[in-house]
């Protein structure tokens, strides 16, 4: 069956009444869950998945796929309107699109959002049922080595997602990759750095992180600040559409996004929010003026919503094509796939072709769900701007500490938030960023995990990073990207010095 056949018979299965009815509940209840901040997809599809034992494999997989991708577009609107990330993919939406919500523009940064998600997302699609079993080849190739120098790469990329000092950018990522070291090693089982503290042998919780980065340091920040006048004006459709130079800096990131978190997406073991943050190290790079970011560019909020929509739906090529999930919400995805009966694997293409090219239409017809579902609610999140902050900040305290705890259960995370909070607001008030932080922490236990895998396979021999064409090809890049940031500064430096001479 090739790829329009399958499509075709796909759209048989996906537009009956029920498959359309679940893929409806799946992305309705995603966009919210999202908007919600802390709750994440992972907690509703556990919390879903016994109800689809009475579904039908193929809507319950629509479903819970739905809440995964749907998820995605309502994670953004937190992250807009309160700088408070609705999924931890969204963390670095917070950057310029809270800038632009409080520039008076918050109507033109969820409607730019929720285009960008689509654009990803249906491009993500397409890409998902042209080259599943490609792409999954392609990831077979990578081993511990590729994917501990395509981590380095990203580190490296991750110290310019501060936009100050870029020492300070790197310090940021350190502190990152040492909060990352706490917990129970996996190779040894040893708890390292968890200060006889029981909670903390699982490391810390990453919705704790980012919700104490962003929403608990916003509210100390802002609670005496005096509310600024555009965030309380009705909002206008007119003051909603983007304008013909917003059109013109988005849909090349929006590409470049899309391209990004395909690649992240389809590799097991990454995700949506190193996907995001790429893209957005990516822009930053690229971009003629660097300086706009942090402070409202529209590239910084269109990018990483392409790049984590895309990485949503790609994600499913090694879970669906080798049975390998690329993140924990996959895993839980593979287990509802084994609960009802379903061998993920290069077989299942063959073997169950209803389930396969089923679901990817069903990506299909949930986004367009999503743009009907989102654009005409975009006033009605911009109208929460109008509430007064003497009930706004309380709510955003309670949402923060609900979904705080609904991840795990514990009491203890809602402590850990508030003191990460607390920390987050005096990073803030010396000018260091939590971005790099945030990718840093993410991206380094992998990087720990993979460089010892990769010298236990080599018996302790370091070549076989160089050795290795992708690996080398990874480390040349990331050296090339340390030099060019090298000459960067060279350069400020010399300019600085000729106009003090001057």
């Amino acid at each position: 069956m090739d790829v329009w056949q399958g499509l075709l018979f796909g759209l048989q299965q996906a537009m009956q009444p029920m498959m359309l009815l679940y893929c409806f509940i799946g992305v309705f209840i995603g966009t919210l869950i999202g908007v919600l901040p802390g709750i994440g997809a992972m907690a509703t599809i556990s919390l879903l998945l016994p109800v689809t034992y009475h579904i039908p494999p193929t809507g319950a997989i629509i479903m819970l796929a739905g809440v995964y991708y749907g998820a995605q577009y309502g994670g953004s609107t937190a992250s807009i309107l309160l700088n408070l990330p609705g999924t931890p993919s969204s963390a670095v939406t917070c950057l310029d699109g809270y800038q632009m919500a409080k520039q008076g523009r918050a109507g033109v940064a969820l409607f730019m959002t929720t285009i960008a998600s689509f654009v990803g997302s249906m491009l993500g699609v397409a890409i998902l049922a042209g080259f599943a079993p490609s792409i999954a080849e392609v990831g077979l190739k990578f081993g511990p080595a590729e994917y501990f120098a395509m981590m380095a790469l990203g580190l490296l990329a991750a110290s310019t997602l501060a936009s100050g000092s870029p020492l300070k950018g790197l310090a940021m990522v350190v502190l990152g990759l040492l909060l990352g070291t706490v917990g129970t090693d996996v190779n040894s089982g040893v708890a390292r750095f968890y200060f006889e503290i029981p909670e903390l042998m699982d490391g810390l919780n990453i919705v704790a992180l980012a919700m104490g980065l962003f929403g608990i340091a916003e509210v100390i920040g802002s609670v005496n600040q005096p509310r600024d006048g555009h965030m309380t004006h009705a909002i206008r459709l007119r003051d909603m559409l983007p304008t013909r130079e917003d059109w013109r800096r988005s849909w090349m990131p929006m590409l470049r996004g899309t391209g990004i978190g395909s690649f992240f997406g389809a590799l097991p073991g990454t995700g949506a929010s190193i996907a995001s943050f790429m893209s957005y190290a990516v822009e930053k790079r690229v971009a003629r003026e660097p300086s706009r970011f942090g402070k409202g560019a529209i590239e910084g909020v269109v990018g990483p919503e392409a790049s984590n929509n895309a990485a949503a739906q790609t994600a499913f090529v090694p879970t669906l094509s080798l049975g390998i999930p690329g993140d924990a919400v996959m895993a839980l995805m593979l287990g509802a796939l084994i609960i009802h009966g379903i061998q993920p694997g290069p077989l299942l293409m063959s073997n169950q072709p209803d389930l396969f090219w089923g679901l990817i239409v069903s990506f299909a017809i949930g986004n367009i769900l999503l743009v009907i579902l989102n654009l005409p609610l975009v006033g009605m999140w911009v109208a929460i701007l109008r509430i007064p902050y003497h009930v706004l900040y309380p709510a955003i305290l309670i949402f923060i500490a609900l979904g705080t705890y609904s991840v795990n259960n514990n009491v203890f995370d809602i402590h850990m938030v508030a003191l990460i909070g607390a920390v987050g607001y005096l990073l803030a008030v010396l000018r260091f960023e939590a971005a790099p932080l945030m990718l840093g922490f993410v991206l380094g236990p992998l990087m720990e995990e993979n460089l010892r895998r990769a010298l236990l396979l080599s018996r302790g021999d370091p070549m076989i990073f160089v050795e290795r064409p992708i690996s080398a090809a990874f480390l040349a890049a990331g050296a090339l990207l340390f030099l060019w940031s090298l000459w960067g500064v060279l350069k400020r430096t010399l300019r600085e010095r000729e106009r003090t001479a001057g």
